[in-house]
């Protein structure tokens, strides 16, 4: 019965993750038709960050035993930082060099979107987990596993195949280089966060993303600013913003970050990653009906190349004896 409930509640985090992802992804290729400011974006949408931690004491209070007031389980989630807690020092070299990845991940995320088709995007920031498996090999010193290797290969490959796919157009090429950025920021980001801080409980892993937020609103927001008077990412009117557009993506955004950081609570961590690699799929359907994309062999072999790659780095460490059992 206990496996039953945590695959059913697998199956919901794992729809979830799909549509959080899809639909944030499709939004923001939407809202780029009216507001063509991907940093913009990528700020406003990092300063939902902050509700991180009132979201999870609010859980807290409602299933914990031991209820504790907001100081408490602050200061207790704070030891995370240290022995002395969040100090200045710890602020700016455990939370700041995170908050400049976790901008420049989605930052070049959403700007490859304004480049290439959201199916591309898609499918290539799949390949973030052949690259923490390469750097958790090199900087972490895991296990070496042969399986994860042919992955890291298939991963490449497909980014290869997917380039050729549209021609090696400039265009194409820039967008591709643009999510393979971000895969990799993102993979340095969380490669970088086992090595200096190890792993986190919920309640420490929530206040480190609300101080990423706090960062943000507090460091990041100058660059808007001054993109905005340098008119890079210009707009006429604040009337002109679509704000619902803006909104929904945060909230998809903050959607998908909190189940993936905290389904693992109600279900196996494999089938969260699964849901990422359906939201392709999705993507490629609406693109098929909303944009002039072309899905030529090479394009759906790179496809089913990535997605086989990223299914294979889920292997756990002890599949071939499993294999050898079954």
């Amino acid at each position: 019965r206990a496996q039953l409930k945590k695959i059913f509640w697998g199956v919901a985090v794992v729809l979830c993750v799909c549509s959080s992802w899809a639909g944030s992804t499709q939004l923001a290729k939407l809202t780029f038709r009216k507001f063509d400011a991907p940093f913009t974006l990528t700020w406003f949408a990092t300063n939902w960050n902050f509700l991180f931690f009132p979201l999870y004491y609010v859980g807290h209070v409602c299933k914990s035993e031991e209820k504790q007031s907001v100081r408490q389980r602050y200061r207790e989630c704070c030891r995370f930082f240290g022995d002395n807690g969040l100090t200045l020092k710890g602020f700016f070299t455990k939370a700041a060099p995170f908050g400049v990845l976790w901008t420049l991940t989605n930052y070049l995320y959403l700007h490859a979107i304004k480049k290439v088709n959201t199916t591309d995007v898609s499918v290539l920031f799949c390949c973030n987990k052949a690259f923490v498996f390469l750097l958790s090999w090199i900087v972490l010193r895991d296990r070496f596993m042969g399986v994860r290797i042919v992955a890291a290969i298939l991963a490449i490959a497909g980014i290869v195949m997917m380039t050729y796919a549209d021609g090696f157009h400039s265009h194409s090429v820039i967008g591709i280089a643009l999510v393979v950025g971000s895969a990799s920021m993102s993979a340095l980001y969380k490669v970088l966060f086992k090595l200096l801080l190890g792993s986190a409980k919920f309640g420490e892993a929530a206040l480190f993303l609300s101080i990423l937020g706090v960062f943000n609103i507090l460091f990041i927001t100058c660059i808007p600013v001054i993109l905005y008077f340098t008119k890079v990412e210009y707009w006429s009117s604040f009337h002109d913003i679509p704000w619902g557009n803006l909104c929904g993506f945060s909230v998809l955004l903050l959607t998908f970050n909190i189940v993936l950081n905290f389904g693992i609570a109600v279900t196996y961590p494999t089938l969260m990653s699964v849901g990422i690699v359906l939201s392709v799929p999705v993507n490629a359907v609406v693109d098929h009906y909303t944009s002039k994309i072309v899905f030529n062999g090479v394009r759906v072999i790179a496809i089913i190349i990535i997605g086989l790659g990223f299914l294979l780095l889920l292997l756990p460490e002890e599949w071939d004896v499993w294999l050898i059992k079954l």
